[in-house]
């Protein structure tokens, strides 16, 4: 199990994550590559909703093949490439980690690899 570290010393956490996840000893690590808003047929979702959907939905699938879900999520960095997308994700996130609350970083970039991507999110997950 995950262990939670939000220290009382700070302030709380401003969203749905954690300050700092410590992995337990002999826990087995995922590192899932960042993942956009790529369907299985190869077809980029439209929109940001979509888009963000879509990562969430391959990175499921990603933890589900290695036994795992979204309560063993320890580190999420999500990239979006416009900050006005920042007010979308935390809905879009939690309808598929719903209460997990992993350590979180959010970046806003100027590109991704394609033009087409609003979107990147990779995580880190492990499970004892």
């Amino acid at each position: 199990m995950l262990k939670k570290l939000n220290p009382s010393s700070m302030s709380a956490p401003l969203g749905a994550y954690t300050h700092g996840i410590e992995v337990p000893p002999g826990a087995r690590v995922i590192h899932v590559s960042g993942q956009v808003g790529v369907r299985a047929d190869g077809s980029i979702a439209e929109g940001i909703e979509e888009q963000l959907a879509c990562a969430w939905q391959n990175i499921l699938a990603i933890l589900a093949a290695a036994d795992m879900g979204p309560a063993d999520i320890a580190k999420v960095t999500t990239y979006l490439t416009r900050p006005e997308d920042f007010k979308v994700h935390p809905r879009i996130r939690a309808q598929y980690l719903g209460d997990a609350r992993p350590a979180a970083t959010g970046v806003c970039v100027s590109a991704l690899a394609a033009p087409e991507f609003l979107c990147e999110i990779e995580v880190i997950a492990a499970k004892s």
